[in-house]
């Protein structure tokens, strides 16, 4: 992908957030989560048939803990149905394990903004046969939706993701009702660049799914759209202080077998409520960030995917295919005013 179309992108993604609109939507959904969870549902897809992209902003130094599992039984009982475990490893040419991976992140979105810690299973879709990343529980200062559950509000005493002069991240973050603690203290100066594991990062990034009371019967696993490139490599850091961390004791080690830090911004298209989507290579996410930059105005595209027809975009194949593609006509549009 060109530095320009890169760009774009990017900047579409940003330009999609205003502080604004993501106050308004914080005072709705203080209103939405007192209905029953059917409706909210209701309203979500409703939403989703006018409005059915989000981005996702995942700020600067954003940290990630892999686990070595260590009571597969117990664990293997918290799958989703079609999953099993998969041994893999945050860095290329690490020793895989089957693990689980916390992920700690400042984020700001079209609909929310704030802080999260999630914790995932590592496993493969049986299915599909992609390795997938199982979103079992997770804490978060701000509201947030999961389809088992609805809309929440935030579940946390108290939630810190930041950095020192010193050159350490610093993790802080316990949740209100539950038991989850997490304390962390991650010196990045002494960290090194390395390449990720891409079936991990990239591959697994095509696979987003909930378990556990997260996740609602009819739920498909759903796919992100980003630039691969922002999966290449990241921070391998050794010098680690993990002073507590109560998430899943006694099924996974004490001290993780890796953790990773992404020093720069990573910038993700999405939808407002999970849809299943079918990207298989890296070569379909370029085609669709180019999709998107065209329906954003960007119409001069290189050469030699100018008279190409527009990617189906799938987020919205239950709403706009019905009848003709909502997306693709207003994309040829722009192209022809622009002739």
């Amino acid at each position: 992908m060109e530095k320009r179309e890169r760009h774009t992108f990017i900047s579409i993604t940003e330009k999609m957030v205003t502080p604004a609109k993501v106050a308004r939507l914080f005072q709705g959904a203080e209103f939405l989560r007192k209905l029953p969870r059917i409706l909210q549902k209701k309203i979500m897809e409703n939403g989703a048939k006018t409005d059915p992209y989000i981005s996702f902003i995942v700020e600067p130094y954003s940290l990630f803990l892999a686990y070595e599992i260590i009571d597969e039984e117990r664990l293997t009982r918290l799958l989703p149905p079609d999953y099993e475990l998969v041994s893999s490893s945050m860095f290329q040419g690490s020793k895989e394990r089957k693990c689980i991976i916390i992920g700690a992140f400042n984020v700001h979105t079209t609909v929310f903004w704030g802080n999260r810690v999630e914790l995932y299973i590592i496993a493969r879709n049986k299915n599909t046969g992609l390795v997938s990343w199982i979103i079992q529980e997770y804490e978060t200062n701000t509201i947030s939706y999961d389809p088992g559950r609805g809309f929440i509000e935030p579940g946390t005493k108290h939630s810190v993701l930041t950095t020192s002069f010193l050159g350490e991240v610093i993790l802080d973050v316990e949740g209100k009702d539950s038991k989850n603690i997490i304390q962390v203290n991650a010196n990045v100066k002494k960290a090194e660049s390395r390449k990720l594991n891409r079936i991990l990062w990239i591959e697994g990034n095509f696979s987003v799914d909930y378990g556990s009371e997260l996740s609602d019967v009819k739920t498909k696993p759903f796919g992100l759209i980003f630039d691969p490139a922002e999966m290449d490599e990241a921070l391998s850091i050794d010098d680690v202080e993990i002073v507590n961390n109560t998430f899943f004791q006694g099924i996974i080690a004490k001290t993780p077998f890796e953790v990773c830090c992404f020093p720069y911004a990573q910038h993700f298209y999405t939808t407002s409520i999970p849809l299943e989507y079918k990207i298989q290579n890296e070569n379909d996410l370029e085609n669709e960030i180019m999709a998107i930059n065209r329906r954003n105005g960007l119409v001069d595209l290189p050469a030699n995917l100018a008279n190409r027809p527009m990617p189906c975009s799938a987020y919205c194949y239950s709403y706009a295919c019905k009848d003709s593609c909502r997306l693709y006509d207003q994309s040829r549009s722009v192209a022809q005013k622009s002739e």
